[in-house]
């Protein structure tokens, strides 16, 4: 894990990410909270704000990125570590704490679907089928506004 002194931190943080977000992490939360106001989705606000935490934390090049030779930043399990930051604050919700957990579980179970990993796909689609119906459709719409804020 990556310390506040590391470079790929920083640099996940203020600058652009990879090829799939235009802006830095910071900006990136910034706009999907902008997002998610625009929508009048109150209660995901605070889970826009902590979703990734995690992701200068695990910044780092993996050998899909190294042998592209482009610069960018992988960011794996990231979803977990910002958990793992928030999870025992008191001022924050459950509710907001399982979203930041699986915010990346949508995008996680296509990714597994695709290429054909279908270990892990049965895992993480365990994972959503154990999940409310409600938690379900905030995490469509968070994605939604994730996605939003990669442009």
């Amino acid at each position: 894990m990556n310390s506040i002194y590391s470079y790929n931190f920083w640099k996940s943080l203020l600058f652009r990410q990879n090829d799939h977000h235009r802006y830095g992490v910071f900006r990136h939360t910034v706009m999907v909270a902008y997002h998610l106001l625009r929508e009048k989705q109150y209660k995901l606000i605070l889970a826009s704000l902590m979703h990734d935490f995690g992701k200068p934390l695990t910044a780092k090049p993996d050998n899909d990125d190294i042998a592209r030779g482009n610069g960018e930043l992988s960011f794996r399990n990231h979803e977990a570590i910002s958990y793992l930051v928030i999870k025992n604050w008191r001022f924050v919700s459950d509710y907001s704490k399982e979203i930041v957990r699986h915010h990346y579980l949508i995008r996680g179970m296509g990714k597994a679907k695709k290429k054909n990993e279908m270990p892990k796909y049965r895992r993480l689609k365990r994972t959503w089928d154990g999940l409310s119906d409600e938690m379900k459709k905030d995490l469509a719409v968070f994605l939604k506004a994730d996605d939003l804020a990669k442009k």
